[in-house]
């Protein structure tokens, strides 16, 4: 007995002392948070860039967001907020001489690349140098490295050039296996959300819109490379169509980079570009470090009273408050709600990078755009990809934007009611029974196939849900149903192809919707605001400890397949009809 005293004693006394010491961490990161001054830059320094971490539309701005509690290792992600205005700040700063740009890992979507690059284009302007390095470029981080003054490849490091490709998986035998029927209700035959449970491959019509909008992805790719390395698009095809850039020397020779360095080389000429004497350290600043440095004032004195509000909605589309990585659509109606009755905000920028989710979640949300749109001038700025219930909310925006490498359409309805009666009764053994007090009481039930009856009910439900979406679409773009109905079907489609369907108005990122909604509402001075309000730092340390701990841990046991648990998770958790994209591409 006293054994076990002791030894819970000890534990006790242990979990204690771990509590203790997570406290004391807590205090000296937010001590340290909170007595952090402005930045000094050093004449000469160089605006290091990498993007190693995930970027997201909107940074944190948690000071412990970046902190892994489980490891107490650093992790965190890059906002794309933060990314545009340090480029552009980068700009009009004398201290800073010029970017380089570390761009062996790039983890970002393809439209965020768009935006960032266009950035560093405008960036050049200044007359700033702009200098690109990896061991190895991804298709994605060399589309980043190619708007560069020089482009640098480790020797013996690597380029495969070979064109985009698309890969979804299909569960159909393996739902077969397990005596699992994914009882499927859509509207519109490019409606691909279910067809991995439907089929063992792309059906006609997916492969066919799947090509269109990643050979729509490819050519803008393509035209804006051979533009920025004087490299003719028909001579880029033909080196992917024949492989034959597949490593260091052959990126060279076919004038795909400048010179092969290593990375002590390409620091020797960062010193001579910035007038560092070889003995001494190189002046440098990371990006997301830089954040704290002031900008350069060039505004009157003075508070400036007028307002753009800008309102990030992204992550899978559901009902109620939600999440840090979903859409809840009564949270998100609550902030558009506020934007419009506030009079010190002018116009509204709804930036979306969203997939889509509920349909009904969408519809509540829609409705808080449209009132606001017809009070106020409100720009959409379309992200990585805003299709299905996504594209929903934007269409009653005065004008939508969007990057030609967007995925977007996708306007379509879905319905998916497992049936795992099989599964339950000859995998596991276990069977059910039920009482119901009228016919059809349990519909909805996982236990058991639809009737004909029930399931021409439910269809006629998806049908009206898919005439409601077509109607907001109509109504928004000034279009006619029957035109809406004749591009959706669930087709997805690149912005650049949506742009001549009439879905999008003009290309660009962020800085270019809120160019257009300070114009809509006549604004020379005003500021920009960010919405929904962040997490408070309290309540996401204890979130990061406690739940979100069964997260990390999945990461981490899964590591790159995490992605596949993510969509078997968003399907589990699908409720009602939902107006959602077919499913998560990898492009490179």
């Amino acid at each position: 007995m006293k054994s076990f005293l002791k030894f819970t004693f000890a534990s006790i006394l242990g979990v204690l002392l771990a509590f203790f010491l997570v406290f004391l961490i807590i205090i000296g990161i937010v001590s340290a948070a909170s007595s952090e001054k402005p930045l000094v830059v050093e004449p000469h320094t160089v605006l290091l860039a990498n993007f190693d971490l995930p970027v997201v539309d909107r940074d944190p701005e948690n000071p412990y967001g970046s902190l892994d509690f489980m490891s107490f290792a650093g992790e965190g992600k890059m906002g794309l907020n933060h990314i545009l205005s340090n480029i552009e700040k980068a700009a009009s700063d004398e201290n800073i001489d010029g970017i380089f740009m570390d761009l062996s890992l790039v983890s970002a979507g393809i439209a965020s690349i768009e935006e960032i690059r266009n950035s560093l284009i405008k960036f050049k302007e200044s007359g700033k140098f702009i200098i690109a390095h990896a061991d190895y470029y991804t298709q994605g981080s060399y589309y980043l490295a190619s708007v560069a003054d020089s482009v640098y490849l480790t020797p013996e490091g690597g380029l495969m050039w070979l064109g985009l490709s698309a890969e979804p998986l299909f569960f159909k035998r393996a739902l077969d296996k397990l005596g699992i029927d994914a009882q499927i209700i859509r509207a519109g035959e490019y409606k691909a959300a279910a067809e991995p449970f439907m089929y063992e491959k792309l059906s006609n019509e997916n492969r066919e819109q799947i090509n269109a909008y990643i050979s729509s992805i490819w050519g803008t790719m393509v035209s804006n490379i051979s533009s920025s390395r004087e490299i003719s698009t028909a001579d880029l095809n033909r080196y992917a169509d024949q492989m034959l850039i597949t490593n260091a020397n052959t990126a060279l020779e076919y004038k795909m980079v400048d010179e092969l360095k290593y990375f002590d080389e390409i620091l020797s000429g960062l010193k001579t570009l910035t007038s560092t004497e070889e003995k001494k350290n190189l002046n440098s600043i990371t990006l997301k470090k830089y954040t704290k440095a002031p900008k350069v004032r060039t505004e009157k004195k003075g508070l400036v009273k007028d307002k753009i509000a800008v309102i990030y909605a992204g992550g899978n589309i559901v009902l109620g408050d939600g999440t840090a990585d979903n859409m809840g659509a009564d949270k998100l109606a609550k902030t558009i709600r506020e934007a419009r009755r506030d009079s010190s905000v002018k116009a509204i920028v709804l930036r979306v990078n969203s997939g889509g989710g509920s349909a009904l979640a969408s519809e509540i949300i829609w409705r808080e755009v449209k009132l606001a749109s017809e009070t106020k001038p409100l720009i959409a700025s379309l992200g990585d990809v805003a299709a299905s219930g996504g594209y929903y909310i934007v269409a009653p925006a005065r004008k939508i934007v969007a990057s030609p490498n967007t995925i977007t359409g996708s306007i379509g309805v879905i319905g998916i009611l497992p049936n795992t009666k099989q599964f339950m009764n000859d995998k596991l053994g276990i069977t059910t029974d039920v009482v119901n007090t009228n016919t059809h009481s349990d519909l909805g039930s996982f236990f058991r196939p639809l009737k004909p009856e029930e399931m021409a009910v439910i269809q006629n439900e998806v049908l009206n849900t898919y005439k409601v979406f077509t109607s907001r679409v109509a109504e928004g773009r000034n279009l006619s149903v029957e035109q809406v109905d004749k591009i959706g079907r669930g087709h997805v489609y690149s912005a650049a192809d949506a742009k001549e369907l009439g879905l999008v108005d003009d290309f660009g990122g962020l800085n270019k919707a809120i160019e257009m909604a300070a114009a809509e509402a006549n604004l020379v001075d005003f500021r920009t605001v960010e919405y929904p309000k962040l997490e408070d730092p309290f309540e996401a340390i204890v979130r990061q400890i406690s739940g979100d701990v069964h997260v990390k841990m999945i990461q981490r046991e899964l590591g790159v397949e995490y992605k596949y648990y993510k969509q078997f998770q968003a399907v589990k958790s699908m409720q009602g009809i939902q107006a959602i994209m077919p499913f998560e591409i990898d492009l490179f």
